[in-house]
């Protein structure tokens, strides 16, 4: 027989003939797919089984999976998630073959909106639905418009490590009857209606939405409560802030903490590029919302209630779980101003908000308050001082690195754009320094004690192989203010013409006003009135190292250097004290830099890289990000690389997070650089998301 004779005998195939036959007889070779529908009504998820081509593309599937399902309801938040690629099939246009799905594929028919629990900086913990297919930039800022918060850019969701919740439920056990978590529901918002977000609170006029003394909402546009969920009550739940936990509650909570423990606690942020889902986050799970980045964009009382009480509440856990570091005097003004606004928050529950408020009575409490974190009028003592392009003046400095005693000797000094000269007297200014020391780049530290009469300033200036260290000593508080706000500036490469130089300096005085010691006299006869613990006030430590009535003296101490200020003021000037803080925005990570036989700490700011040694937390390099030429991650090695100006270049690996979250770190804060007020809301994600990702 020939090889014909035997196709037709017994059935054979050429692969001419197979060809031929798949495309007239089958129009495509078609396939079963197994899809599993994650049906909401229904406890089980079923699989349903179809036939499909390749060349189908994603919609088709869609369609035809709900035509066999045979149920009338809105599908229009479902889609498909691939298991095996833990990926989303979000491109509806796209065929089976262009994405590579076979018949081994598991798809899940999901919705894209699942609930979500998000711990707020305030402790509070809101029920959300949240979008598990867009990236996590999207998600909060989708969140962020249902709770009213601006700037979203700024904020993020942080996996908590296993321990985070772990001391509360220790406790619990003792307890017999279990303890039931108070949770703010919001699952009726707007962003489960699918693609188009409602708008929520945002104020698209600017109207003003808030009472900018109390932070109440404005009853004249309640109406931007009527489309969302957060109700006038749960508006007041996130911009009050809640009753001081208990003594207990705070030891509870307590734990001493190295840099390498902080270092760990900031592994968990989500990769803002990729989404939920991806990212191994399910359905319910509990997240921490919180500040990621610390650059605080325009924040105005008017239209920022929640967002300053947010900021404030993890500004105030930050202090009372020593997060960050703050000396004894600090403590007791920080527990002053959380006392007041306890105080405040409790009268001001009790009243009734539902008082029309004259538009020009808001605006006159708003040019008395003038405050923003730009700094504003504290007092009228400095106002004639205007923008000074020098400084000179007698000052005494100090250099550690000298094997003699801490003694200071006295110069005089001239601060002339961003550098330091020093002569051994005012009458040689004409001659050659001693010394000229430039400030850009350097880190400034206050080194301070109101009590004690000492005004001191220790700098921290990069040269090729560490860091010069200096301090300088002042006199008394008004040369201190001036010469630490051009210090600052200078640090910042900016010069005191420059128009925030003069709020910086008022910004420093009324933190040391706040700081003076007042007559026991007064508050002996108050302590019998403090109707909280003073224990709630401070950390753990600073409780145990004070007796309960020296605790309540000090605070009501302090208090009466803030008694008078409003409700948000005092939420603001608590939010100024802690950027004062010479840790105040730092985040720590675990590194190995390249050529190094052992471990730093990387901490990473708005503004700069700093190099910290891991054992003594003493700050060995800094880096500027204005110096910064090019960054990039080696992934295969996970290696972050920077180049510098004058052809310096580091390269580290990192090892208490992956290197995505620290390369996000630095992308991000130059994105937020590049924000300005004429922008409005609206964000360029693209740029953050070439900034932030890394690919490239």
């Amino acid at each position: 027989f020939s090889h014909s004779d035997l196709c037709l005998t017994f059935g054979w195939q050429t692969p001419a003939f197979a060809t031929m036959l798949s495309s007239t007889d089958f129009a495509s070779a078609s396939w079963e797919l197994v899809v599993r529908v994650d049906h909401p009504n229904e406890e089980e998820q079923k699989d349903v089984t179809l036939r499909v081509s390749g060349d189908l593309h994603v919609g088709g599937l869609m369609l035809k999976l709900v035509e066999q399902i045979n149920i009338s309801q809105d599908w229009s938040d479902f889609a498909f998630w691939w298991e095996q690629k833990h990926c989303w099939l979000l491109k509806t246009h796209w065929t089976l073959d262009k994405y590579g799905v076979q018949a081994d594929a598991k798809l899940l028919f999901t919705p894209q909106h699942k609930t979500l629990r998000l711990r707020l900086p305030n402790v509070k913990t809101v029920k959300l639905r949240v979008s598990f297919s867009a990236v996590v930039f999207k998600a909060v800022s989708d969140i962020c418009k249902i709770l009213n918060i601006r700037r979203s850019e700024e904020l993020s969701l942080l996996k908590p490590s296993g321990d985070h919740f772990k001391k509360k439920k220790k406790k619990d056990k003792t307890n017999k009857e279990p303890i039931i978590e108070d949770i703010l529901n919001l699952e009726g918002s707007p962003t489960t209606s699918g693609p188009p977000v409602s708008p929520g609170l945002y104020s698209k006029t600017m109207t003003p939405t808030y009472d900018p003394i109390s932070g109440t909402p404005a009853s004249s546009t309640m109406t931007w409560f009527s489309d969302s969920p957060l109700t006038e009550q749960n508006c007041n739940i996130l911009a009050f802030s809640q009753p001081p936990q208990s003594p207990e509650a705070l030891a509870d909570m307590y734990q001493p903490r190295s840099l390498v423990d902080k270092a760990k606690l900031n592994s968990g942020w989500l990769d803002s590029s990729r989404s939920l889902m991806e990212q191994g986050i399910q359905e319910d799970e509990q997240l921490l919302l919180r500040f990621k980045y610390y650059t605080f964009f325009d924040l105005n009382p008017k239209y920022d209630a929640v967002r300053i009480n947010q900021l404030y509440e993890q500004a105030r856990w930050a202090i009372l779980l020593e997060e960050i570091d703050c000396t004894e005097e600090e403590m007791m003004i920080f527990a002053a101003l959380q006392y007041h606004i306890s105080k405040l928050s409790l009268s001001a529950e009790t009243q009734d908000f539902t008082h029309e408020s004259e538009v020009d009575e808001v605006e006159a409490a708003l040019s008395n308050l003038e405050v923003t974190l730009e700094g504003g009028k504290m007092d009228n003592t400095l106002e004639d001082i205007t923008d000074i392009p020098q400084l000179a003046d007698n000052l005494k400095l100090f250099r550690p690195k000298k094997l003699i005693l801490k003694a200071f000797k006295q110069y005089w000094f001239i601060f002339k754009d961003t550098s330091i000269a020093y002569f051994k007297n005012k009458e040689l200014e004409q001659g050659e320094p001693v010394e000229k020391l430039n400030l850009r780049g350097c880190e400034v530290v206050p080194d301070v004690n109101v009590a004690g009469r000492k005004f001191g300033i220790k700098l921290l200036i990069p040269i090729a192989d560490g860091m010069n260290e200096v301090y300088l000593r002042c006199d008394h508080e008004n040369q201190y203010a001036q010469w630490m706000a051009a210090c600052i500036l200078a640090s910042k490469g900016k010069t005191m013409a420059d128009s925030s130089y003069q709020p910086e300096v008022l910004n420093i005085l009324s933190f040391l006003r706040m700081k003076n010691r007042n007559s026991a006299s007064q508050v002996a006869s108050n302590i019998e009135a403090m109707d909280m613990n003073p224990e709630c006030f401070v950390s753990p430590r600073y409780a145990k190292k004070l007796k309960s009535k020296q605790l309540a003296a000090r605070i009501l101490e302090a208090h009466q250097n803030v008694a008078q200020m409003p409700l948000v003021e005092a939420k603001l000037r608590f939010i100024q004290a802690w950027q004062s803080l010479p840790e105040f925005g730092l985040t720590y990570y675990l590194v190995r830099f390249k050529g190094s036989k052992k471990d730093d700490i990387l901490g990473v700011s708005y503004n700069r890289l700093i190099r910290i040694d891991a054992t003594t937390g003493i700050p060995i390099t800094t880096w500027r990000f204005t110096n910064m030429k090019q960054w990039n991650v080696n992934w295969e090695i996970r290696q972050v690389a920077i180049e510098f100006d004058q052809n310096v270049s580091i390269a580290f690996t990192c090892l208490s997070a992956d290197c995505k979250i620290v390369h996000e770190y630095i992308g991000g804060y130059i994105f937020l650089s590049t924000r300005s007020k004429d922008q409005n809301e609206t964000l360029d994600e693209d740029l953050f998301h070439k900034l932030t990702g890394g690919q490239d």
